[in-house]
């Protein structure tokens, strides 16, 4: 009777950390927490950008049927600008583009265009599918200029093949794990988006937004369990503490949140963006990816941890699980400062070619941003791995006298259980935790 006893605890469904009112728990914590963020979302949903429907289309799409390269010697000087004197010389690729124009009020049209020429200018070859800017009053008398390359064909090639790949190697998992891409790309861009263009305080609505995205993504993704249900609660509570330390280290040293050209020209085009705001909100959203891996992986953690040894309380498994967090976050750090180094390389390159004091390269707003983030990120995370792995453990930790059972009927003197070497070893020779 004994023996059965552990079998059936010890094979208790892991998704419920072994609790019999932990679908119930679940369902208690979770109603309330979906009906407050959908509330919050009602409350904040953008009215919608609106498009002057009169506005032209200034970009359409072409296809290259011709390249007439010549010699830049041949060609005329091109004037400078009106008040300044001497003129501008082609020094690069010279001659023209012929383009079958296959969208917008030209479609099936032929235009004629320059060969794009500068630092970054696209190459074009006959059968290239291209993006046309429309430029009726240009001073060059060329109503239509190369843009760039149209990648949407293949674009849908990788997407494809990433999505056949992760359903290949996950399965259903793998699929809803698709779902819930799309799910995070649809409150990005039909919520967080527009409402930050609206006016709406982007950390708020950033918060708000990515517990829309945490709570619909982890449930669909790892099921409705209460292991799920303390993922959430700790990435909820570690988005909370983000978003509060991102506030603080902006205010104290003095980020404003424009710090390129990019930032300063969306200022000025739309002023009613709060672009300290918006920093902050970058930071919360890059963090709620890992965060949601570190509690999934702590959940996990703790609830394998239950079910290897029943006989745990809260204490064993908190100690445990949290060792294995610690050598968790001392990777996710690296991947961290990496991932924002090698966004921001070229930025570096152009400081170190410059010659400034590393002192100096640091303090600059856009490097110090990125330091904000990295710090931010990092102490969120800890407070991710110390938050979920203590719900994990109250969860997941048996009565008192439950575990006193359990360690009696496992002991190698109990007819009936034979010795775990590999528990001992886990249990240590006190029955606590190595």
């Amino acid at each position: 009777m004994s023996a059965g006893h552990t079998h059936t605890t010890a094979d208790a469904d892991d998704n419920d950390l072994g609790r019999p009112h932990a679908g119930r728990l679940t369902i208690v914590l979770l109603v309330p927490a979906a009906i407050i963020i959908a509330v919050a979302m009602i409350l904040l949903w953008p009215a919608g950008i609106e498009r002057d429907p009169a506005a032209p289309d200034d970009r359409v799409n072409g296809t290259v049927t011709a390249v007439q390269p010549v010699d830049c010697a041949t060609e005329p000087e091109i004037p400078g600008p009106a008040g300044e004197e001497g003129s501008y010389t082609q020094d690069s690729v010279c001659g023209s583009v012929t383009v079958k124009v296959t969208s917008g009020a030209s479609s099936g049209s032929t235009v004629t265009t320059d060969i794009p020429a500068g630092p970054g200018a696209v190459t074009v070859e006959a059968g290239d599918d291209i993006e046309l800017l429309y430029l009726p009053d240009s001073p060059t008398g060329q109503a239509y200029s190369i843009y760039d390359h149209q990648r949407s064909t293949q674009l849908w090639i990788l997407a494809a093949a990433f999505a056949a790949a992760v359903i290949a190697f996950g399965r259903w998992r793998g699929l809803s794990a698709l779902a819930g891409l799309a799910v995070t790309f649809a409150v990005l861009l039909w919520f967080i988006v527009p409402a930050i263009l609206e006016g709406r305080s982007p950390l708020l609505i950033a918060i708000v937004g990515s517990a829309a995205i945490m709570l619909t993504v982890l449930y669909l993704t790892h099921g409705l369990h209460m292991g799920t249900t303390v993922a959430v609660a700790g990435t909820l509570a570690a988005l909370t503490i983000t978003g509060v330390l991102s506030a603080l280290s902006t205010g104290f040293t003095h980020l404003t949140g424009i710090s390129d050209e990019t930032s300063n020209y969306l200022n000025i085009t739309h002023a009613d963006v709060n672009m300290q705001g918006l920093l902050l909100a970058g930071i919360v959203i890059g963090s709620l990816g890992v965060l949601d891996d570190v509690t999934v992986t702590q959940s996990a953690a703790v609830s394998e941890l239950a079910r290897a040894n029943p006989a745990y309380g809260f204490r064993q498994l908190y100690r445990a699980a949290e060792r294995i967090g610690r050598a968790h976050i001392a990777s996710v750090i690296n991947t961290i400062v990496l991932a924002y180094a090698g966004a921001s390389l070229p930025l570096m390159l152009l400081f170190a070619a410059g010659n400034e004091p590393i002192g100096a390269t640091l303090t600059t707003p856009l490097i110090a941003q990125e330091l904000v983030r990295s710090i931010v990120g990092t102490l969120g995370l800890i407070a991710a791995v110390s938050i979920t792995t203590a719900l994990a453990a109250a969860t997941a930790g048996r009565p008192r006298g439950t575990r006193e059972k359990v360690k009696a009927d496992r002991s190698p003197g109990k007819q009936g259980a034979p010795a775990d070497p590999w528990m001992a070893f886990v249990d240590g020779p006190d029955g606590g935790t190595r």
